[in-house]
């Protein structure tokens, strides 16, 4: 039986299909303006006997074609489980919101906690900030490990943090140590969100953000723990609505 999973998040669409406990597909497409269409194009040509939805649009393909749905905070318990059978503690950064949970010995999810009142800490922060400074993503994180020091970042809102990225630049900060003042700004809000629920051990990271190297580095020293990053962080979800099938 192959079993399915779609994540359908701010920024991304995710799709996994499982077959007797395998990954055997994944997939990922932009959300873009229309994110029901982006799913229906992701599972067109996929063979699954199930689906399963979550995340931000799970509701829209559940009216579409009356699959089951689950949460995304059960999603990446189940599917951090997947990859790590002895994880208990997970933080998944993706594009708007960030998530910290906890879990008990049996992998069930025992609390948690949520940033989403704005995309301050979250990868879309990363993106309007790497732009501000005229970086890609890939060369933001590179320059933020090439600073020796970091330009303190006061303001987390997007939109002002923005005005001061701009403004600290054209008063002759260097890119890379301001690039390390946001990265270190984010890793504050993360590893606060942590400290408040993880129990002992090593944690697993996942979303977008754990691509980031400057990230995993700043949260490792942060936590003084290890991180573990599964191969592709982005589709732990879809991996575990997949497991939540039938």
């Amino acid at each position: 039986m192959r079993c399915a999973g779609i994540d359908i998040g701010s920024r991304t669409v995710k799709l996994a299909v499982l077959e007797r406990g395998r990954l055997v597909l994944s997939r990922k497409s932009v959300t873009t303006y229309n994110p029901l269409q982006t799913a229906c194009d992701l599972i067109r040509d996929a063979a699954f006997d199930t689906i399963t939805a979550t995340g931000y649009g799970r509701h829209l393909i559940k009216g579409h074609i009356d699959c089951p749905v689950i949460s995304e905070i059960k999603a990446f318990a189940v599917g951090a489980r997947f990859f790590s059978r002895d994880c208990r503690s997970i933080l998944d950064i993706g594009g708007q919101d960030t998530k910290a949970i906890s879990l008990d010995e049996e992998g069930n999810m025992s609390k948690f906690e949520m940033n989403d009142k704005c995309a301050a800490g979250t990868g879309r922060f990363l993106e309007v900030m790497a732009t501000a400074l005229g970086f890609t993503l890939e060369e933001f994180s590179s320059a933020a490990l090439s600073a020796e020091k970091a330009v303190k970042i006061n303001s987390m809102c997007t939109v002002f943090a923005e005005s001061e990225v701009i403004s600290l630049t054209t008063q002759g900060a260097a890119r890379n140590e301001v690039a390390l003042g946001i990265h270190r700004a984010i890793v504050s809000r993360s590893v606060a969100l942590m400290k408040r629920i993880a129990p002992p051990g090593n944690v697993f990271f996942a979303g977008g953000v754990a691509l980031n190297g400057c990230v995993r580095s700043l949260i490792e020293s942060e936590l003084d723990r290890r991180l573990f990053v599964p191969e592709d962080p982005q589709i732990v979800g879809a991996v575990g609505a997949a497991m939540s099938t039938g």
